[in-house]
């Protein structure tokens, strides 16, 4: 699926509430961000923030499936999680294979190994677990445990998790 990116972006750029203003810069920017400051426990210079958002297709595919995988963890898509990914499909232009692609990885989500198996740099695993954390409020117990699993497969610091759930709960 060659519009990962741009789904990616769509959908950071969905999310409700104050984050979602900063999605002016771009959803991945916004991703990059987050984990930037998860990381490292400080505001990003705008060089960093640049480099950190380098996300090629492959990253992008893989924050896609952690993605949904999270929005499905508690065992259901509610209707307002469903509106969020059909208006982010729209506003990406997605083909219809991406579209297949995004109905196939619902069905079947990618599980934390799966996911974890494919990260081999710290700065990746914290952009994508900062994009499954935007992707869903953690309003459930699935969830937040799906999440916990998450950031421990992909050895992202308690620490650094704790910082992206207060960013985007503040």
């Amino acid at each position: 699926m060659a519009d990962a990116k741009s789904l990616v972006d769509a959908l950071v750029r969905s999310r409700r509430g104050g984050l979602a203003a900063g999605a002016a810069l771009g959803g991945l920017a916004l991703v990059a961000g987050l984990a930037y400051r998860a990381v490292r426990g400080e505001a990003a210079p705008a060089a960093a923030t640049a480099s950190f958002a380098e996300v090629n297709e492959d990253e992008a595919r893989l924050m896609l499936r952690a993605m949904v995988a999270a929005t499905v963890a508690d065992g259901m898509v509610d209707a307002d999680e469903r509106r969020r990914l059909d208006a982010a499909v729209e506003a990406a232009g997605v083909a219809p294979d991406g579209r297949a692609w995004l109905d196939k990885e619902l069905a079947d989500p990618a599980d934390v190994d799966e996911i974890a198996d494919a990260v081999n740099d710290p700065d990746a695993a914290a952009r994508i677990y900062a994009a499954a954390r935007l992707a869903i409020a953690a309003d459930t117990l699935q969830e937040r445990q799906f999440l916990k699993m998450l950031a421990e497969a992909l050895d992202v610091a308690e620490e650094a998790a704790g910082r992206v759930d207060r960013e985007l709960a503040g």
